[in-house]
Order: C-alpha cells, then sequence, then structure tokens
C-alpha cells in the first residue's frame, strides 16, 4: 500500500512538474509579418458581420469576468454570472449599493477586455504565449463556479476545453497563431461595444454600465462612454506598439 501511495504521488509530482513547464515555456517571438497578418485576420473578424457575434460573445466573457474579479477585490459578496445567447450578459454581486467599490466594479466590465488584451500582448512579446493561453485556461476554470445559466456554463465549458486541448495537444505553430488572435481580438474588440452604445443614441437601454455609473457619480453617461472608449483606444495603442513595434517604428 505505501509503494503504490509513492508511486501515485511521483506520477502526479511528474505531472505538475510537466504542467509547470510547459506553462511557463519561453519560445521565440514570431517575425513581425506573421504578427501583421495575424493582426489582419483579428481585425477582419471584429469587422464582418457574420462573426462579429462570436467575438463578441467571448469580449462579454471577459466583460463579465472583469465585473466579478474587481467586485470580490473590492469586498463585496459574488453571487453569479449569466451569459445569453444575444452576447449579453449579467454579473450579480452584493453589498453596499453606492460608493467607490460598486463604481469600480461598474467600470470594470468596458475596461476589462482592453486591460486583458494588454496583460497578452506583454506575454506574448515576451514569448510566453504559451502561459497566455494556460492563464486563460486558469479564468474559465475559476468561472465555472459563478455561472448561474445553461447557456453562460456551456460557454465557458466548450471554451474551456477548446483552450485545454491546444495548450495540451496543440503544436507550437498552432499555440502561436490561436495566442496571438486572441490578444488581438481583445485589443480591437473592446472599442467596438462603445462606438455601438454611441450610435443608439436616445433609444439605449438604461440599464447599461454607463448609465447605471451616471446614476451612481451623477456624471452622465455619455461621458462614461467616452472615457471608457478612450481607455480602450489607449490599451489598443500600448498592445500594437507591444505587439508590433516594428509597424510604427
Amino acid at each position: 500500500m505505501t509503494a503504490g501511495l509513492t508511486a501515485g504521488l511521483t506520477a502526479a509530482a511528474g505531472t505538475w512538474s510537466e504542467i509547470w513547464d510547459r506553462a511557463t515555456a519561453v519560445r521565440p517571438v514570431p517575425d513581425a509579418g506573421f504578427v501583421l497578418l495575424t493582426g489582419l485576420v483579428a481585425l477582419a473578424l471584429v469587422l464582418a458581420p457574420p462573426t462579429w457575434p462570436r467575438v463578441r460573445l467571448g469580449v462579454t466573457v471577459v466583460h463579465e469576468a472583469g465585473h466579478a474579479v474587481v467586485a470580490v477585490l473590492v469586498g463585496r459578496r459574488l453571487s453569479g454570472i449569466r451569459l445569453h445567447s444575444d452576447t449579453s450578459g449579467l454579473t450579480v454581486s452584493r453589498g453596499r449599493p453606492t460608493g467607490p467599490g460598486v463604481v469600480a466594479m461598474m467600470a470594470a466590465g468596458y475596461l476589462a477586455p482592453a486591460a486583458v488584451g494588454v496583460g497578452a500582448a506583454l506575454l506574448l512579446a515576451a514569448g510566453r504565449g504559451v502561459t497566455m493561453l494556460w492563464l486563460l485556461l486558469l479564468l474559465m476554470a475559476a468561472l465555472l463556479v459563478w455561472i448561474r445559466n445553461v447557456y453562460g456554463l456551456a460557454t465557458v465549458v466548450l471554451g474551456g476545453v477548446g483552450v485545454g486541448l491546444l495548450t495540451w495537444y496543440g503544436d507550437p505553430e498552432l499555440q502561436s497563431v490561436v495566442a496571438y488572435l486572441i490578444a488581438w481580438l481583445l485589443l480591437l474588440s473592446a472599442p467596438r461595444p462603445l462606438v455601438e452604445l454611441l450610435g443608439t443614441g436616445r433609444t439605449r437601454r438604461r440599464t447599461t454600465d454607463p448609465d447605471q455609473l451616471a446614476r451612481l457619480t451623477r456624471v452622465p453617461a455619455l461621458v462614461w462612454i467616452w472615457l471608457f472608449l478612450a481607455a480602450n483606444l489607449a490599451g489598443l495603442a500600448l498592445g500594437v506598439t507591444t505587439l508590433a513595434p516594428d509597424l510604427l517604428a
């Protein structure tokens, strides 16, 4: 029995060691042509009407994760996350109805995709694209605890399985392509929902994050939209200079 336990522990240690080695592997940064091509493909996916809803669903996952993470950081009690087939989402938390904490939580949603995109760009520039994929997998695993509807659960599970299979069985070239596509998609798609909000004008639903922030802070919703848009465009600029510095040289 002792021998079996020792063998099991040794095997588990070997598995965790392999996971760590894979997750922390450093690979050469691809050439500028490869980075530019993945960026152009991502831009096409963001702009094309048939693919945008699918891209936006991924953005919504990061958006709601941003709400959830900040809610926990500011001491709120996270109740659950819902993702819907129309690419909308909802994160529910409990705590003080007003104050800096709830403002930070509400503001985090529209800032999260660009922030995660910049983080992904920094990892890719350091040759740690696989690390980025493993961190994305951990994020999806953490979200599973808080998803409260079937569609959201299926979305996160399918995404997590796809990323997990890629990190374990995918060849380095495919991993690099997907990692760069994800980073570009986050950076390029972050401003679009805000541009769409500006386009709705007075027909906009008054339940959006900027409208809720307007009620909390007395700062008009339009000002919040422009602030978020400026922050996302700044994140895009930083991401581009990080991923493809030769383009601006």
